[in-house]
This record gives C-alpha cells, sequence and structure tokens, in this order.
C-alpha cells in the first residue's frame, strides 16, 4: 500500500491532540489540508480513523490501533533526524530519561548532576512514569534510558544494560498507633492492618501482590497512592503501614519504625534499560558511564 508519510505525520498529529485545528497550527496548513489528508488517509485505508462531532474529535478503533504503531514509527524517525542532525555539529544532542519520581529525586539527582556539569550544554529530559510505564516509554521512543524497579513484568533480561543499585522494601509504620516494632509479623497477621502502597501499575504494587500471593494471601490495601513521599507522610499520622523502599527513609526515619517480617522480603534492583533494537545516542552512551554497575 502505498501511503505517503505526511498522510499519517497528519493523522498522528490529529490523533495525539483530537483536535484539527490543533493539528494544522502544529504542522502550520491550514486546517482544510489537515481535513483533507485525514478523508485522503481514510479512503486510502479503506475505513473511518475519526468520529467528529461539533464537540470534539475521537478516535475510532480502527484509528487507536493505527496510532499504536504510527506513534512509535514517528518518534524513531524524529531520534534519528536529531542523532543526524548532533552528528553534523558534533554535539551529544538531548539526553531523555524515563523514572519514578521516586527513582529521581533518591537515585538520579547526583547523576544529573554529575552529567550536567560535564556537559552543560546538552539538554536533559526527564520523563516521570511508573517503572513499569517506562518500559512503554522505551519502545514507543518516548525515552533514550529508563531507570527502573526490577522485576518488572514488562522488561526482559534484552532490555536491561547495567544493574545500578540494590534496595529492599519494607513494612513502616508509627510504634504510637501499631506496637508491632518489638514483634516479628507474619503477612497472615500484616494484612488485617491497614496497609498503606503505591497504586496499581507500579511495579512495587505487583511486587507486594505477588509476594502475598506466594504466601496464599490476599491483600486489599487501605490506599494507594502514586508517592512513596505521601505514603510516609501518611504513616507518620497513624494512618497505616506503609510499604516502600527502605532507601526512602535514609534521609529521615522520625516517628516512624521498620516492622520486622516473619516471611523475607527478596532484594529487588534498580535498573538501567535501553532499547536494544535502536542506537544508542552519544548522550545515553556518557550517561551510562556515570552510573554504577553492579554484579547481581
Amino acid at each position: 500500500m502505498d501511503i505517503n508519510y505526511e498522510l499519517y505525520k497528519v493523522f498522528y498529529n490529529v490523533a495525539a491532540s483530537l483536535s484539527f485545528s490543533e493539528a494544522s497550527k502544529k504542522l502550520f496548513i491550514s486546517q482544510s489540508a489537515v481535513s483533507q489528508s485525514i478523508k485522503t488517509l481514510e479512503r486510502k485505508l479503506g475505513q473511518p480513523l475519526f468520529i467528529r462531532s461539533t464537540k470534539k474529535v475521537q478516535l475510532t478503533p480502527a484509528g487507536k490501533l493505527l496510532l499504536k504503531h504510527i506513534e512509535p514509527a514517528i518518534h524513531l524517525i524524529q531520534r534519528g533526524e536529531v542523532q543526524l542532525l548532533d552528528s553534523n555539529t558534533l554535539g551529544l544532542g538531548q539526553l531523555h530519561i524515563g523514572a519514578s519520581d521516586t527513582i529521581c529525586r533518591y537515585f538520579l539527582v547526583p547523576y544529573l548532576k554529575q552529567f550536567h556539569e560535564l556537559f552543560p550544554d546538552v539538554p536533559i529530559k526527564v520523563t516521570n512514569a511508573t517503572s513499569l510505564n517506562c518500559v512503554d516509554l522505551l519502545f514507543q521512543g518516548k525515552a533514550d534510558i529508563i531507570i527502573t524497579n526490577s522485576p518488572n513484568s514488562r522488561m526482559n533480561s534484552s532490555l536491561i544494560r547495567k544493574t545500578v543499585a540494590t534496595f529492599h522494601d519494607v513494612f513502616t509504620a508509627n510504634p504510637a498507633y501499631f506496637h508491632l516494632h518489638e514483634k516479628e509479623i507474619p503477612f497472615a497477621d500484616l494484612k488485617d492492618y491497614p496497609i498503606l502502597m503505591l497504586q496499581r501499575g507500579s511495579a512495587t504494587h505487583e511486587f507486594l501482590h505477588h509476594l502475598f500471593l506466594q504466601n496464599q494471601l490476599d491483600l486489599t490495601p487501605e490506599v494507594e497512592l502514586s508517592s512513596n513521599d505521601l505514603l510516609i507522610d501518611l504513616a507518620r499520622i497513624g494512618l497505616g503501614i506503609a510499604f516502600i523502599p527502605d532507601y526512602c527513609l535514609a534521609e529521615d526515619t522520625s516517628g516512624l519504625q521498620i516492622l520486622k517480617t516473619k516471611e523475607p522480603i527478596p532484594e529487588r534492583q534498580i535498573v538501567a534499560a535501553i532499547n536494544p533494537n535502536l542506537p544508542i545516542s552519544a548522550s545515553t552512551n556518557e550517561f551510562l558511564k556515570l552510573l554504577p554497575e553492579l554484579e547481581v
């Protein structure tokens, strides 16, 4: 099927904004030209891609399917253009990292500082996402490198470039509200207390649920949030027992006690991962050199 790339480019911009007018502004063409391009693409593909109404634009099922394939292709082309321009100017080009806010705060900041000091002219872009969603960023070409928790159900070993840190998850609570710090508590008893943990879609949520299932236990958290720091704040005021990475408590353990569990909690890793099917940019390569590498 011979379809001009420009038609897919127009489709992507309309699909990304769900607006013909926004796409026309982004592409510097008239709105009628955008509309005509979409009609041409729909005719060539033999099915509608958008549902148009006076108030909004929506993707049809066919449009959603096409977007899943077009989006990473567009990002891949843009990535190639940037790398070619960088090679002509002998520059490193933008460094684009995907990581959770917890990993950014407690692990990445010193390395970002070091990279910025070495290469002050290289723009750094950090996209926050859960460790699971960071893998999607990598496959979609929206990040050059991701720093993520492992194990991670969406990631295979071919993506991992190096293991950069190890850590343990812990249950922590305010001893003034939960008198558990002097005894070893089984998971079976823990599940009867209000558990505070990260929301669904995070590797930590996935990890703890799997851990409880291994012990034939069901887990129903009291609170699920997107921030470990907020979980710590809620544990401090006695709302429940927070499940967090131990390094989140490195700076301040006031008002909290780490609980001892009867069942061991396996060690996890923080890993740096890249897409092996894409060329590594010079900036990504330099950043990787700064990160430690642990044997596991």
